[in-house]
């Protein structure tokens, strides 16, 4: 059965991942929430695919407009981080991700794709999860797609400013319009 996550504590976390300087270190919901940061959380199948690229460098790609957000960004997938870090390591021309601007996470073990719903047992692998859990810890958004579709950046940044309102953002609300 399916549980509501929107509006409680959101499951806490910590993973060991590749940092954005490609060493080895660790990312928790906890260390965010410490430093009164939003999480933008998401999850992608598996390393060296062919959709989960294309957000991933997106998301790095516009990762100063989350900063400006106070939001950190954090990638998982259940690959290794030795896996990552090959992918990181790979041009992008070659399909790899080049540089990136927020941790790859790993979840090895499964336990934090199973805690947020995304993980498709027989496979080991997660469905496209994301999730913006605010600094106090309360999941405020998530969303989940076929692994066949990528995400839109821009939807993910509307939707995080339209939660820092605080106010009732009526349909196609975009930044800079009044809420209700």
């Amino acid at each position: 059965m399916v549980e509501r996550m929107v509006g409680t504590q959101a499951p806490r976390f910590e993973m060991e991942a590749v940092m954005m300087d490609k060493s080895f270190g660790k990312v928790s919901l906890e260390e965010n929430m410490k430093n009164d940061k939003w999480t933008v959380l998401f999850f992608y199948p598996m390393d060296f695919t062919f959709v989960c690229p294309t957000e991933i460098t997106a998301m790095s790609d516009r990762y100063d407009e989350f900063e400006d957000l106070d939001a950190e960004i954090i990638g998982v997938s259940t690959d290794t981080i030795h896996t990552h870090k090959a992918w990181i390591n790979t041009d992008r021309k070659d399909n790899g991700l080049g540089d990136l601007k927020y941790p790859l996470a790993a979840d090895t073990n499964h336990e934090v794709a199973r805690n947020y719903g995304v993980l498709i047992e027989e496979e080991g692998i997660a469905l496209r999860g994301l999730f913006i859990v605010n600094p106090e810890g309360e999941m405020q958004y998530q969303t989940v797609f076929h692994n066949n579709i990528g995400r839109d950046v821009d939807e993910t940044l509307r939707v995080l400013q339209a939660l820092q309102t605080g106010g009732l953002c009526p349909a196609n609300w975009r930044p800079g319009q009044e809420t209700l």
